[in-house]
């Protein structure tokens, strides 16, 4: 009669890890112990990081507001201009079928989109990192910045009293219609090529997090000294059985 035979490097339970053993010095043992040892950031950490992060949303806002200014300047320059022309009882348009009306639209959109875009390259470029509170001062800004550019604009324009603009060209005389936006959603065309053109070089030049292996968690994972080696398929090797036969 032969003994059973026991399949080769079997590995006994003390080569598996204990989740609830503690490990040396009374901490926990298995990779509990590895993530263990990370601590968590503290809440005054967190909350120091916040109040940055919101100062620095709140000065790219101001800025880029502030930039409005020489949007609105921009617009009255580029912008086309309605003519009209009274003839002492009404005013008319000098050119019927002209597309100045919403020439002056198209112009503040174009504007729009190349401030969008600079604005967000120039932020990126001084803070050179991304973040969903410098994303949204951005945005805020820009909107602000149309608005301001729009206001402006019409205000530093022909005056918008018509009727005493045509009496003190005179009879038959061609004078500048007021500078007037007809489509306000051009308003948004700043705000969002500023948050597409940002999201876009943060994800292309923008840092990187660090994504780990399991190998680097402490030496826990596969390959990694002292982990545990695959149990056998229980099939003992041609060999094995030879030998076997023949000390029996």
């Amino acid at each position: 009669m032969t003994a059973p035979l026991t399949p080769p490097n079997r590995p006994s339970s003390d080569d598996h890890h204990d989740w609830r053993k503690p490990g040396p010095g009374g901490e926990p043992g298995g990779p509990a112990a590895v993530y263990g040892s990370h601590p968590a950031s503290s809440p005054g950490v967190d909350r120091e990081e916040l109040r940055a992060d919101l100062r620095r949303a709140g000065i790219v806002a101001a800025v880029v507001t502030v930039a409005g200014v020489l949007m609105g300047l921009l617009w009255l320059w580029l912008a086309p201009r309605v003519p009209l022309i009274s003839d002492s009882t009404a005013v008319f348009l000098n050119d019927s079928e002209g597309e100045e009306a919403i020439g002056a639209d198209g112009t503040f959109a174009l504007l729009g989109l190349a401030f969008g875009a600079v604005s967000a390259g120039l932020v990126f470029w001084y803070h050179r990192r991304g973040g969903i509170w410098l994303t949204v001062g951005l945005g805020v800004g820009s909107v602000l910045g149309s608005l301001l550019a729009w206001q402006l604009g019409t205000r530093l324009g022909p005056t918008s009293d018509v009727v005493a603009h045509a009496r003190e060209a005179g009879k038959g005389v061609v004078f500048d219609a007021p500078l007037e936006m007809h489509a306000h959603g051009v308003l948004l065309a700043w705000g969002l090529a500023a948050m597409v053109v940002h999201l876009g070089v943060t994800a292309v030049w923008g840092p990187r997090d660090f994504e780990g292996e399991w190998g680097s968690y402490g030496g826990w994972g596969p390959g990694a000294p002292g982990a545990p080696s695959a149990p056998s398929s229980g099939v003992p090797s041609s060999g094995s059985d030879a030998s076997s036969s023949d000390g029996a």
